[in-house]
């Protein structure tokens, strides 16, 4: 796990460019608040609005990314009004709670725009628990929460605009439906009553740390579709959860809200963050909780005691998750699972015509924004096998198949990056075979996501027999042979260990 983590691949850099900007943002956002002179429970909001700023705003375009940033205070200073307004009215607070929950996950039908408006709701109400926030605080965490979202648009938007030259792929939309086919609608069922389940159980563990139940529900949610990821991610957290206490039990807690360290440890968590988010869910966990203990430190209440509570409170929550993915409106894996895979065949597709065509002399073309846009397919079509790679699932075939599955596609992705970097090449020169070769790519990728389609097979055009040693063409006939194998786990022909059946 740890391998998978620090030797993912990162075109463009993007993690890492990611995560060393979400801690100078961040930093930046802290920073203004002290300046201004505000307390530590709005500095920590200062923080936290700033993470998720940089977190969850993951539009197409610098624009479109900017507009959402704007919108994110529409959406959660009314929410932090109620929320710190209920605070002694219990069944109020639970009830608008969840009504949070619902609405935000119902929002994640309206794109990447939705699902970070969603988020940022949802995280204002909790953070108004986390910090037993009150209403005469409220133009404090106001200021703070603008602040954070000024310092973190200076750094994303001005000092470190990567996008600008590589735009970011697009967050991947939800399988369409209508009314109840719609998953979004049936997540936003499932999330309100896995949360109320959470809810009430968590208030019998502790009255005054229940919302860790409900926040665990929650962000097992985000960027899962079908019952199978939802529960594997719910595993995943559990085991990230109990991680981070146990390194919580040794730094946090001996640190003791130490000023510098605990400052310094915070930013390596912030960083933790945001470049493990794409390939590990238990890393981003583990950085999630470390992070966690070492704010409550700075509160003054941490110890070892919260820190169990802390663990209980997150299995009940992905215990509510588990029977509500289940029993209620259960959503499969099959039409996920094979619209993810088609994606990223198509991506491929993309990603080669991109190369060819700068090979061809074309400078606008650039491969590189599809080749992120294919780790992040990647990570999806990942995040939906993942119930049948798991080491627990006794459906050996199925198993086999999904792993088959993924190395073909971590082929093909490993053959685009190779020629995406010869076609940066400035003396690279185009090739007529290329051209012929990237046609046979499109009808592999014709041939999986079209129904009825013949089977890919790959074919040497006249002339090519001695042109392995044009690095190019190479990686070309790599992809082709990668797609055509690939067809034969995806097609209907082989149904009883078919991925279509899983």
């Amino acid at each position: 796990m740890l391998k998978r983590v620090f030797v993912a691949p990162d075109p463009g850099r993007m993690r890492l460019r990611s995560g060393l900007r979400a801690v100078l943002g961040i930093a930046l956002a802290v920073a203004l608040s002290g300046l201004v002179g505000h307390s530590l429970v709005a500095a920590i909001t200062a923080g936290l609005a700033a993470l998720l700023a940089l977190f969850t705003v993951a539009d197409a375009t610098v624009a479109k990314q900017a507009v959402t940033t704007a919108l994110l205070p529409v959406v959660g200073f009314p929410v932090l009004a109620l929320a710190t307004s209920l605070h002694d009215h219990s069944w109020l607070r639970d009830g608008a709670f969840l009504a949070v929950v619902c609405a935000g996950v119902y929002a994640r039908r309206w794109g990447p725009r939705g699902h970070a408006l969603g988020i940022f709701a949802f995280m204002t109400f909790f953070m108004t628990q986390f910090l037993h926030a009150v209403p005469a605080q409220l133009p404090e965490l106001y200021t703070a929460i603008a602040l954070a979202l000024l310092a973190s648009s200076t750094v994303r938007f001005g000092f470190w605009c990567y996008e600008r030259r590589v735009p970011p792929p697009v967050l991947p939309v939800p399988v369409p439906g209508r009314r109840f086919a719609r998953v979004t609608t049936r997540q936003a069922i499932q999330a309100t009553a896995a949360s109320a389940f959470a809810l009430a159980i968590g208030q019998v563990l502790s009255e005054d740390r229940w919302y860790w139940a409900v926040g665990t529900v929650w962000w097992i949610f985000v960027n899962t579709t079908s019952r199978g990821e939802t529960l594997v991610r719910g595993f995943r957290r559990v085991a990230g959860t109990l991680t981070g206490i146990v390194i919580g039990l040794v730094v946090a807690v001996e640190l003791d809200g130490a000023p510098v360290p605990t400052a310094i440890l915070v930013a390596v968590c912030v960083f933790g963050i945001f470049y493990t988010a794409a390939v590990s869910y238990t890393w981003m966990m583990l950085a999630v909780t470390v992070m966690a203990g070492l704010l409550y430190g700075l509160l003054g209440v941490l110890d070892h005691d919260l820190l169990v509570l802390r663990l209980a409170e997150t299995g009940v929550g992905a215990a509510g998750v588990a029977l509500a993915v289940l029993l209620v409106l259960p959503v499969t894996t099959h039409a996920t699972t094979n619209d993810w895979i088609h994606r990223a065949a198509q991506c491929v597709h993309r990603c080669t015509s991109a190369a060819a065509d700068r090979l061809a002399g074309k400078p606008d073309a650039d491969p590189a924004a599809s080749v992120a846009e294919l780790e992040l397919l990647l990570g999806r079509v990942r995040l939906s096998l993942a119930p049948l790679v798991h080491p627990l699932n006794p459906l050996r075939e199925r198993k086999g198949r999904a792993r088959q599955v993924l190395a073909l596609l971590d082929d093909c992705a490993r053959e685009v990056r190779g020629l995406a970097r010869i076609a940066a090449d400035a003396e690279a020169s185009h090739d007529d075979r290329l051209t012929a070769a990237c046609w046979r790519v499109e009808k592999a990728v014709e041939a999986l996501t079209t129904p009825g389609n013949a089977v890919a097979g790959t074919h040497t055009a006249p002339g090519e027999e001695h042109a392995t040693d044009l690095t190019a063409l190479v990686h070309l006939h790599a992809i082709e042979s990668a797609l055509a194998q690939l067809a034969v786990p995806l097609s209907g022909k082989v149904r009883p260990s078919s991925v279509a059946d899983c």
